[in-house]
């Protein structure tokens, strides 16, 4: 039976794919759900049709995200945080923490945005990626430095008194 998908289906296809599956797929599981239609004519229009209304919304919002990553990709972020030997902070920097600081800049990045690795452990200047688009990422720098009264902090201010 050829079916025309309506949204991305695991191991199968993505929107729009014109797939051809056993008559009790399509019947019990992907017409119910509403995650295909019957592969016809008038179908393949209406889908063709969808396809091009999608993929103009998905270029406007592509360039809003790359007018806003330009914007993003000149921020540098500054955080103190408590730190001792070997410039090892006492806890960590996070995806929230880093989100706060945008949102004090002006900028709505939400935290699952925000590409971490793991958090940011040390002192120092650190890049991070900002997932804006599926095609557009943006890149700021946070800069981790020691609190006053940190063991760190207060080292450096011992150094500098002889």
């Amino acid at each position: 039976m050829q079916v025309i998908l309506r949204e991305d289906v695991e191991h199968l296809g993505e929107v729009g794919d014109v797939v051809i599956v056993k008559a009790g797929f399509a019947r019990n599981f992907l017409l119910p759900r509403g995650k295909a239609v019957l592969a016809n004519e008038r179908q393949v229009k209406r889908v063709k049709h969808e396809q091009r209304v999608i993929e103009s919304r998905l270029a406007k919002l592509r360039a809003g995200a790359e007018a806003e990553a330009a914007k993003i990709n000149t921020v540098s972020l500054s955080i103190e945080k408590a730190a001792g030997e070997n410039e090892k902070l006492f806890g960590s920097v996070t995806s929230m923490e880093i989100e706060a600081l945008l949102r004090g800049k002006g900028l709505e990045i939400s935290r699952r945005q925000i590409q971490l690795k793991e958090h940011i452990k040390t002192l120092g200047s650190h890049r991070v990626d900002i997932k804006l688009h599926r095609d557009v990422n943006a890149t700021i720098t946070v800069n981790v430095v020691p609190a006053p009264g940190s063991i760190v902090a207060a080292e450096a201010s011992d150094e500098s008194e002889d």
